[in-house]
């Protein structure tokens, strides 16, 4: 038999703080040579305006296997009220290769990326960082208040996108529910960068929206909105002033638009790339070195991310004993 589970059930299995831990022994597997991840097969659609992607993994140590389909199509919410994002996980038995479980990845999808903020935030942001900014306002930009909240004690949250007021104000009051942090908003892009300590940028941008010459020092940054070659919401500057922590170097060398352009302009190099968040995680190299430094984690996402959370979701839901059984 295996276990179908909706949205909504998931929702009520998984914590943002439960997500981070997970994550951080996800990370720490992958580092220890304990997880198997092959490169995932991505695709686009430009008919559609779309992307999508298969990505497995087998953690050894948490005992799991599996595959999310995730895809992304960004005239989703004009066109058909959906999400842009939309996902689908398959978990495996590990000894008989038999299906345990089918479960949607939308949600999970969302709480994985601000999880491995929040991760990269525990190990990069400086200890008195208080005031946290995110540029975009869409389910992952609320993913990521959330991990940043998770990390650190914060004062406030500050807020930016392109969205009409209203949106925009129903967005801020909806984080400070979630978090219980303030939220305001911001007039500009360089407002938020200037006043924070911490940064999230979680845009559909293809272009730079942020300038080098902002960055004060001691900035942390989350840069999860460019996933694919090409794209960038980092300008040059921007990446180059930073120390730079991947969540997979090799996968940010071929998918990251904001470390890819650099590269390609001669401004960067892949030895310059610091290192990876599992390198941190099991202290092959230390975080942040000085309260001074300005940090950079970039994520093009991974499905040890994805496989290590959905089992700890199938888990719950079968203590509960929710969810819906099926026989193939």
């Amino acid at each position: 038999m295996a276990l179908l589970l909706n949205r909504e059930t998931i929702q009520g299995l998984l914590t943002m703080s439960d997500t981070i831990a997970l994550l951080e022994r996800a990370f720490g597997e992958l580092a220890s040579g304990d997880a198997a991840m092959p490169p995932r097969t991505v695709m686009a659609d430009p008919a559609h305006n779309g992307w999508y992607g298969f990505m497995p993994a087998h953690l050894q140590g948490m005992g799991t296997i599996g595959i999310k389909a995730v895809t992304v199509f960004k005239d989703n919410p004009a066109k058909f009220g959906m999400p842009s994002t939309l996902a689908s996980i398959i978990l495996l038995d590990v000894e008989t290769g038999q299906t345990i479980s089918v479960m949607d990845g939308g949600f999970i999808t969302a709480m994985r990326t601000g999880g491995v903020s929040g991760l990269a935030t525990k190990y990069l942001a400086r200890e008195d960082a208080k005031v946290a900014g995110v540029l975009g306002m869409g389910v992952q930009a609320r993913a990521q208040c959330e991990g940043m909240a998770a990390a650190r004690n914060l004062n406030s949250i500050l807020c930016f996108s392109m969205d009409p007021p209203e949106a925009q104000r129903q967005f801020a009051d909806d984080i400070a529910v979630k978090t219980g942090v303030t939220v305001n908003l911001a007039s500009s892009v360089q407002e938020v960068v200037e006043s924070v300590d911490i940064l999230a940028l979680a845009t559909t941008a293809a272009t730079p929206i942020v300038d080098g010459a902002w960055l004060p020092a001691g900035l942390h940054i989350n840069a999860i909105g460019s996933h694919a070659p090409g794209l960038r919401e980092l300008d040059t500057a921007s990446v180059v002033k930073s120390k730079i922590i991947c969540d997979q170097k090799d996968a940010c060398l071929v998918e990251a638009g904001d470390i890819q352009m650099p590269i390609e302009e001669g401004a960067l190099s892949p030895d310059d790339i610091y290192g990876e968040i599992g390198d941190l995680v099991t202290g092959t190299k230390q975080g942040r070195e000085s309260d001074d430094e300005i940090t950079l984690f970039k994520s093009v996402g991974l499905s040890i991310q994805d496989i290590s959370t959905a089992y700890h979701v199938y888990q719950q839901a079968v203590e509960q004993g929710v969810g819906t059984n099926f026989d193939f």
